[in-house]
C-alpha cells in the first residue's frame, strides 16, 4: 500500500505545524521533532541528544573512532555516509542543488538553503550575548566562539589553536609550505583562497567596499571598517598599561610593545631589531639601496613613502602644519624635508637669505620647541625631560638637549643627507641653540 501510494497520491503525510508533505509516515514523524524539540535517542558516552536514531549512530563513531564510509578516488574515510556523498561530488564536479534566483549551483543542500537567505535578506540564527543574527547556523556558532573564547582546532605542530577549522587548515600549510592556490596573472601561489582572492584585486583594480562617508573605496572589507573609525572617531583597543586608544588593533599591539621592550623583527644583514614590521622593512632598503617611491615631477626617489610625500611639497609649496605659538607653516609634521641648495651666488644678500632659508628648513617637531626654554615646555611633575617629538623621558637638560640633536642627525640621514656637511650645520645649530636657552 505504501508503495502504491509512493507511485500515485505522492505525500499525503502532511505537517501541521508548517504544512511541509512527506512520502511515510515515519518521515513525518522525524520531521515533527524539530518543531517540539524532542531528541530521544542519547549517547551513552557524552549524554548528547539526538532526534533521529541514524545521527546518534554516527555520532557514536566519534567515540570509537570507527570510519565504515571509503571514498574509492582518494581512499578518504568518513564515519558518515553523507560526508562520502558530499566528498565525491567534489571529485565528479557535480553540483545537483540549484538556486532559482540567480541559478547559482551547490553541491550540498544545506549551502543552497544558505544562499537563498542572501536574496531574501532573511538572518534566523540570532546571538544570545550581542543580538547579531545570521543566515546560517554554522557562522553563529563561529560568532559565538569570539564571546566563549572557544579555540577547539589545535595545531599539531605548534599547538596553536583556532575558532574555525578552515583557519587551522590555512595555518598548518606554514608548516608544510604548501601553496595551492595559484594567480593566473602573475602566477603568485598562496596558502589560502582568501589570499588569492584579494590578491587578484590587484590586477583588476577592484575596490568593492566603499565608505559611506567620503566615497573612499577599498580592496578590503577590514581597511573599510578602520577607516570608518576614522570619521566616527572610535577607538576601541585600549592599552592595558597606560590607557592609551587606538582605532586599529595592529596599531595597539606595536604600541604594547614600548612598554613589554619586544623586537620581534630582525634584521639579516645587521642584527638590528625592530618593534614593527614596517619599520624593519624600511631599514632593510639601506642595505639594498632601494628606493620604490619615485617623485613624478623631478624623478627623485625615496625609500619611504612618507618621505616622498614630504618631497612633494616642495614642487607644491603646500605646507599643512602650523604652529600654534607664531602661526609660522611647515611642510611636515616630524620629518624633516630638506632640499640641496642652489649654488650660491658671491652676493651678500644670496649669502643671507641662503641663511635664512637654513632656518626655515626645521620642520614643526623640532620648531615648536623653540619658542620656550625646555622647563617650561618639557619638564613634568616628575621632574623628568620629555621629547616632544617621540616622548621619551630624559633625566637632565643636557641629555634633552643631546637627544633633541640625535633627532636632527637621525632625519637628516633618512632624507639621504650628510647632518656633519657644511651645508646644514647652521640649520643644526640653529635648533640646539635655541633649545638649551
Amino acid at each position: 500500500m505504501s508503495k502504491e501510494r509512493i507511485h500515485t497520491v505522492g505525500k499525503p503525510f502532511k505537517c501541521k505545524q508548517c504544512e511541509k508533505c512527506f512520502k511515510g509516515a515515519g518521515q513525518l514523524k522525524i520531521h515533527e521533532r524539530i518543531h517540539t524539540g524532542e531528541k530521544p535517542f542519547k549517547c551513552k558516552q557524552c549524554n548528547k541528544c539526538f532526534n533521529q536514531r541514524g545521527n546518534l549512530i554516527g555520532h557514536e563513531r566519534i567515540h570509537t573512532g570507527g570510519k565504515p564510509f571509503k571514498c574509492k578516488q582518494c581512499n578518504k574515510c568518513f564515519n558518515q555516509r553523507g560526508s562520502l556523498k558530499i566528498l565525491e561530488r567534489i571529485h565528479t564536479g557535480e553540483k545537483p542543488f540549484k538556486c532559482k534566483q540567480c541559478n547559482k549551483c551547490f553541491n550540498q543542500r544545506g549551502n543552497l538553503i544558505g544562499h537563498e537567505r542572501i536574496h531574501t535578506g532573511e538572518k534566523p540564527f540570532k546571538c544570545k550575548q550581542c543580538n547579531k543574527c545570521f543566515n546560517q547556523r554554522g557562522s553563529l556558532k563561529i560568532h559565538e566562539r569570539i564571546h566563549t573564547g572557544e579555540k577547539p582546532f589545535k595545531c599539531k605542530q605548534c599547538n596553536k589553536c583556532f575558532n574555525q577549522r578552515g583557519n587551522l587548515i590555512g595555518h598548518e600549510r606554514i608548516h608544510t609550505g604548501e601553496k595551492p592556490f595559484k594567480c593566473k596573472q602573475c602566477e603568485k601561489c598562496f596558502n589560502q583562497r582568501g589570499s588569492l582572492k584579494i590578491h587578484k584585486r590587484i590586477h583588476t583594480g577592484e575596490k568593492p567596499f566603499k565608505c559611506k562617508h567620503c566615497d573612499k573605496c577599498f580592496k578590503l572589507g577590514g581597511h573599510l571598517k578602520n577607516h570608518e573609525r576614522i570619521h566616527t572617531g572610535q577607538k576601541p583597543f585600549k592599552c592595558k598599561q597606560c590607557d592609551k586608544c587606538f582605532n586599529q588593533r595592529g596599531n595597539l599591539k606595536n604600541h604594547e610593545r614600548i612598554h613589554t621592550g619586544e623586537k620581534p623583527f630582525k634584521c639579516k644583514q645587521c642584527d638590528k631589531c625592530f618593534n614593527e614590521r614596517g619599520s624593519l622593512k624600511i631599514h632593510e632598503r639601506i642595505h639594498t639601496g632601494e628606493k620604490p617611491f619615485k617623485c613624478k615631477q623631478c624623478d627623485k626617489c625615496f625609500n619611504q613613502r612618507g618621505s616622498l610625500k614630504i618631497h612633494e611639497r616642495i614642487h607644491t609649496g603646500e605646507k599643512p602644519f602650523k604652529c600654534k605659538q607664531c602661526e609660522k607653516c611647515f611642510s611636515s609634521a616630524q620629518m624633516r624635508s630638506l632640499e640641496k641648495k642652489e649654488s650660491r651666488t658671491k652676493s651678500r644678500g644670496t649669502k643671507e637669505s641662503a641663511r635664512k632659508d637654513d632656518n626655515n628648513a626645521c620642520d614643526l617637531g623640532i620648531h615648536r620647541p623653540c619658542h620656550g626654554t625646555i622647563q617650561k615646555g618639557c619638564l613634568n611633575q616628575n621632574e623628568e625631560y620629555i621629547c616632544w617629538i617621540c616622548q621619551e623621558k630624559l633625566k637632565s637638560e643636557k641629555l634633552l638637549s643631546k637627544h633633541y640633536h640625535d633627532h636632527i642627525a637621525l632625519l637628516l640621514t633618512w632624507q639621504g643627507f650628510d647632518p656633519t656637511s657644511r651645508q646644514f650645520s647652521g640649520c643644526v645649530r640653529f635648533d640646539i641653540v635655541q633649545v638649551q636657552q
